[in-house]
C-alpha cells in the first residue's frame, strides 16, 4: 500500500494542463485566471454622485439647517448618463441623479430629503430656486474618479479563482473577456455487466447503476463540464473502444469499477493498449484502490473503485485534487479543518489505513465544529452519504473520544 499524499502527489506529477484560453467574462464563474489583468482605466472613470439631490458649492451653504434653509437658484437637472451643460457658480445649484457626473464647480451633494422639492413641486427647471436645509462638508456625496479602481492598477493576479464580486469588478473595468484556465470536459464512464440503467424490473445479479449521476454531479460541483459516456460491460474491445472514442471529446475520463485486483477487471487491459496505467493500492479506507493514466490527447484517465461510497470518497480525495490543479487552482489539497469529537468514536480497525468516515457535521453553541460519525460505513451504503456533509479522517489505530480533537473535510 501506499500513504494517500504520496499516491496524491504522484498523480498530481503526471496530469496534463491544457492551455489557457479566453472566454466571456459573464461565463468565467469558477475559473481561475491564467493571466493578470490590470485596468486600462480609472473606475469611475469620473468624479460622480452617491446620491440623489443637489449639487453645490459647499461654502454657499454656509449656516443651512433645519430652521434656517439657503435658497439657491436650479440650473437644471443632471440625470445619470448624460452631463451639465454649464459649470455651478455662486448660489446656484444642479440637480442630480445618482451617478451623475459631478457638475464642474460643485464640490458636494444635499440629498433631496433636506430640500423643499417634492414630487408636485419639482424643482428642476432653469430659473427655478431650492430651498436647502442642510451644509454636508465639501466631498460628502461624491463618489471621486479612481476612488474604486486606478488606472494601471493590477485588478486580479493570475491564480485567482473568478466568484461573483469579481466578475462584476471585471466587467466594470471593461474586460469583456479574460485569459483563463478552462473547463475540463470529463467523461463518466460506468463499467460492469451487472449494472442496469433501463426502468425495468432486475434480473437475479444485476442492480441499479448509481454511480453515474452521483459523480456527474460531483463533476459539475467542480465546475467542469460532464460527459455522460454511458455504461460499458465488462467487455475489453467495447470498453477499449469507447475510450478511444472518448478521447476525442473529453479532457479527462472518469471510470468507476474494474481497478480492483480481480482477474475480471477490464480497464488495466482496455488502457494496454491506449496508454500507460499507474495502478495504486492507497492506505485509506474505503476507496483503497486507484488507477490513472495520461492517454493519448492528453487525456487523463481516473480509475475510480466501483463500489458507491468509495467512488465518492475517490473522487474527494484524489479526482477533485487533480482537476483543481488541471485548472489552475492556487489550492489544489482538500482542506482538513479541525473539528471536536462530538461521541465517543468506534473501535479502532488496526489494518494500517487511515479511514475516512461518513459524518455529520454541526456547529456547538460555543460556536465549535462538531462531528458525529454516521453508523452505516461500510463501501456499498450509499444511502448513508446522503445524511453525511463531512468525511472525518481517522489515522490506523486511532480512537477519537467525544470532546478530542478530529479533521474533517467538509463536503458540498
Amino acid at each position: 500500500m501506499i500513504e494517500l499524499d504520496a499516491g496524491r502527489a504522484q498523480l498530481l506529477a503526471d496530469c496534463p494542463r491544457p492551455e489557457p484560453v479566453a472566454v466571456p467574462t459573464a461565463e468565467a464563474a469558477g475559473c481561475v485566471l491564467a493571466e493578470d489583468v490590470v485596468a486600462r482605466f480609472a473606475v469611475p472613470p469620473f468624479d460622480n454622485t452617491s446620491l440623489d439631490g443637489y449639487a453645490v458649492r459647499a461654502v454657499d451653504l454656509a449656516g443651512a439647517g433645519p430652521d434656517s434653509p439657503v435658497t439657491l437658484q436650479v440650473l437644471g437637472a443632471v440625470p445619470a448618463g448624460h452631463v451639465a451643460t454649464g459649470p455651478v457658480g455662486a448660489g446656484q445649484a444642479w440637480k442630480v441623479m445618482t451617478g451623475a457626473p459631478l457638475p464642474p464647480g460643485a464640490d458636494t451633494v444635499v440629498m433631496v430629503e433636506h430640500s423643499s422639492a417634492t414630487a408636485t413641486d419639482p424643482r428642476d427647471q432653469p430659473g427655478q430656486s431650492v430651498q436647502l436645509f442642510d451644509a454636508p462638508a465639501a466631498g460628502v456625496g461624491v463618489r471621486p474618479a479612481g476612488s474604486d479602481v486606478s488606472a494601471g492598477e493590477l485588478v486580479f493576479g493570475a491564480g485567482t479563482v473568478l466568484r461573483a464580486a469579481h466578475l462584476g469588478v471585471l466587467a466594470s473595468v471593461g474586460a469583456a473577456s479574460v485569459p483563463v484556465w478552462p473547463r475540463l470536459r470529463v467523461g463518466v464512464l460506468m463499467t460492469g455487466d451487472e449494472l442496469v440503467c433501463e426502468p425495468r424490473p432486475l434480473q437475479p445479479g444485476e442492480i441499479y447503476e448509481s454511480n453515474r449521476a452521483m459523480l456527474t454531479a460531483l463533476v459539475s460541483a467542480a465546475n467542469c463540464v460532464p460527459i455522460d459516456l454511458g455504461v460499458v460491460g465488462d467487455s475489453v474491445p467495447a470498453l477499449r473502444r469507447r475510450l478511444a472514442e472518448a478521447i476525442a471529446e473529453c479532457d479527462v475520463i472518469i471510470t468507476s469499477g474494474g481497478v480492483s485486483m480481480g482477474d475480471a477487471d477490464p480497464v488495466k487491459a482496455a488502457l494496454a493498449e491506449l496508454g500507460r496505467l499507474n495502478w495504486l493500492q492507497l492506505a485509506i479506507r474505503p476507496a483503497k484502490p486507484f488507477a490513472y493514466g495520461v492517454l493519448d490527447g492528453p487525456t487523463l484517465l481516473l480509475g475510480l473503485p466501483g463500489n458507491p461510497v468509495s467512488s465518492l470518497v475517490s473522487f474527494q480525495l484524489m479526482a477533485a485534487p487533480a482537476l483543481r490543479q488541471m485548472m489552475g487552482h492556487p489550492e489544489v489539497l482538500p482542506r482538513l479543518i479541525p473539528a471536536v469529537a462530538a461521541v465517543d468514536f468506534g473501535p479502532p480497525r488496526g489494518d494500517g489505513r487511515t479511514a475516512f468516515l461518513r459524518a455529520r457535521a454541526r456547529f456547538a453553541a460555543d460556536g465549535r465544529l462538531e462531528i458525529t460519525p454516521l453508523s452505516k460505513q461500510d463501501s456499498h451504503q450509499l444511502a448513508a452519504s446522503a445524511a453525511a456533509d463531512a468525511l472525518v479522517a481517522v489515522p490506523d489505530g486511532a480512537q477519537p473520544r467525544a470532546g478530542e480533537l478530529v479533521q474533517a473535510l467538509l463536503l458540498h
